[in-house]
């Protein structure tokens, strides 16, 4: 029997109103995809995030004037804004200035120790988290000629120079991620660094690809991490709409009993036996759960072997027939209907219940 770990205990920081590590549940996030220089379009994405169930999101601070967009963007959302800053300690200062929640940044490559201190400096003021984000994609030339490529080792090894640098400036409020594409590095870097480190974890396959290839390998990956105990925040990063990064995420967490939030939906691959559609039973069934956020498991089930016991421990189910199905509540059956009945019937009983 899988036995998912206990969480393993990390130190916590405060995100905007968020709580984040300890015994804080595991924080779904996303990154907008706009540019942030457009003000309206990135506050609309960012409110369709929100409306997913998005915790906390990303924008990239290429300039200043994104620096300068955050102010207004942030007066438009509800959620923890983070600015995601390379190479220039003036932008991580500006997006503090312009009201920040957190910083993403790498300590080591936004200037020399002095540049560095005034970014530390700005965030404490502010009482700014930082994120260290290690990339596999982007590491330190002499980590690459060290190890010849970027192994788990080297990325911890980038992740511990970056840590040194904030805490001999006394900064301890730090959240770390050690992304790679690979998924076997991606989790072998983040359990050599929970060997060594307490700090929070941000967790995440980076570059992991278009919806449906993306969605499997951030699947394997956090399901491992997460399982294992690993994990504080979480973001799927897929070559897709980031609204389907908060679902994909929300679906991990619920299949390891980590975050109910939202529906469940239980339905059968069809076979031969099936004499319903299900494929579109359950297509308008999904459509018609995407706006609610209580969490209720639904079973649409297209035959007599599995149907009913499934739509038996389902909150509302369908166990299918010929032409016909039984409608389930909390393991009792309600009635019989015929199939163009089926759909009305399910959305009723679910919009009774939550």
């Amino acid at each position: 029997m899988l036995k998912i770990q206990k969480r393993r205990p990390t130190k916590q920081i405060t995100l905007g109103n968020l709580k984040i590590g300890g015994s804080a549940p595991v924080i779904v996030q996303s990154m907008t995809k706009t540019d942030t220089r457009d003000i309206s379009s990135t506050a609309a994405q960012i409110k369709r995030l929100e409306a997913a169930g998005c915790e906390a999101v990303r924008v990239a601070v290429l300039n200043s004037d994104a620096a300068k967009a955050i102010r207004a963007i942030r007066k438009r959302i509800k959620i923890p804004l983070i600015a995601d800053v390379h190479f220039d300690y003036k932008l991580a200062i500006a997006a503090i200035t312009n009201g920040a929640d957190g910083l993403r940044i790498n300590p080591g490559n936004i200037g020399d120790k002095n540049k560095v201190k005034e970014v530390v400096s700005a965030s404490r003021d502010k009482g700014i988290p930082i994120r260290i984000g290690v990339n596999a994609g982007s590491l330190e030339k002499e980590l690459l000629k060290k190890y010849g490529h970027p192994t788990a080792e080297a990325l911890v090894e980038s992740a511990k120079r970056h840590i040194k640098i904030l805490e001999d400036l006394k900064f301890t409020a730090i959240k770390v991620s050690l992304k790679a594409s690979d998924v076997v590095k991606t989790v072998e870097a983040y359990r050599l660094f929970s060997k060594k480190f307490d700090y929070p974890l941000h967790i995440g396959i980076s570059e992991a690809g278009p919806a449906f290839s993306g969605t499997i390998k951030s699947a394997v990956g956090l399901g491992i991490l997460l399982s294992e105990g690993i994990g504080d925040t979480i973001r799927v990063s897929l070559t897709a709409d980031p609204v389907e990064e908060v679902r994909v995420a929300y679906e991990i967490l619920k299949s390891l009993h980590l975050r109910q939030k939202g529906p469940e939906i239980i339905s059968c691959p069809t076979c031969g036996r099936c004499e319903i559609d299900i494929r579109n039973l359950v297509a308008k069934v999904e459509a018609g759960l995407l706006k609610i956020k209580s969490p209720i498991k639904v079973a649409v089930m297209g035959c007599v072997v599995n149907g009913p016991g499934e739509a038996r421990e389902a909150d509302i189910g369908i166990a299918g027939g010929r032409g016909i199905g039984i409608l389930f509540k909390h393991g009792k059956v309600v009635k019989k209907l015929k199939e163009r009945e089926l759909f009305n019937a399910v959305m009723k009983e679910i919009k009774k219940a939550v």
